[in-house]
């Protein structure tokens, strides 16, 4: 047998809706995917952002779509699946990149707080899994990639939202891997450990917390965009048609250790 190589990782002209794609880790991740081939959709709360992204993603000649979205309203994330389908007709890939954290102590953590971090990770995720999912189950046909964190494996002090919501995603995945698996629909995660910007990019500040970071992680480094593009494109590469339900961290041996 044959194989094009390009046909298996590539992901050449499908349409990505990418959230959390206007600032940081999810608008490199988006650009990578656009510059790939993919039509992107980028999807985020802020409109500001988001519309310098989307200029400047198309100053260097990339095909995108920019829409003010906020995913943990029903109603908006309808909105945003609908206009992408009038403007490109299909929705071949999603990546769920939006995510926020608030770091306290547990006897003051706020209710508010806890609210929502649980509404931007979990909430926002299903929704955006739900409706995106009912128009790739219609296509017989799509990749969902939902990142989350190793701290939804492991514990941590003072991450009282951060790190159960990052465990939910884990398990929504898991369970909608099962459920759409017959309509080849597949649902996987990437897990990262810290990334080197985004809601990361003043860990450098706190020289202590800083250090016992790399301590932990055995590559000794904060794991770079470009590290995290190639695991999310093979998960929506035809080359991972049959992988669904998995979740592959990509921390630099940080949860085997």
């Amino acid at each position: 047998m044959k194989y094009d190589v390009s046909s298996l990782f590539g992901i050449e002209g499908k349409v990505a809706v990418v959230t959390g794609a206007s600032r940081g880790t999810g608008k490199e991740i988006a650009h990578a995917m656009a510059a790939l081939g993919a039509k992107v959709v980028l999807v985020s709360v802020s409109a500001m952002h988001l519309y310098e992204a989307a200029s400047e993603f198309k100053k260097d000649g990339l095909d995108v779509l920019g829409i003010p979205t906020d995913t943990t309203t029903k109603r908006s994330v309808r909105s945003m699946v609908k206009q992408v389908l009038e403007h490109y007709g299909r929705i071949d890939i999603l990546v769920n990149f939006a995510g926020v954290r608030h770091l306290e102590d547990a006897v003051t953590f706020p209710e508010s707080k806890w609210n929502w971090v649980m509404d931007v990770n979990l909430k926002g995720t299903f929704l955006t899994c739900q409706a995106v999912g009912e128009q790739m189950i219609q296509q017989k046909g799509g990749k969902i990639v939902n990142v989350s964190s190793v701290h939804g494996h492991l514990g941590r002090a003072k991450d009282l939202a951060y790190a159960p919501s990052n465990a939910a995603v884990n398990q929504l995945s898991k369970s909608l891997a099962v459920e759409w698996a017959k309509d080849h629909v597949n649902v996987n995660v990437v897990a990262p450990t810290l990334t080197a910007s985004g809601i990361n990019e003043r860990l450098h500040e706190d020289d202590k917390m800083y250090r016992w970071v790399l301590n932990r992680i055995p590559k000794g480094k904060l794991c770079e965009t470009e590290w995290l593009v190639g695991p999310i494109v093979f998960l929506c590469s035809p080359c991972a048609e049959y992988i669904t339900g998995h979740v592959l961290y990509v921390d630099g041996g940080w949860t085997v250790s």
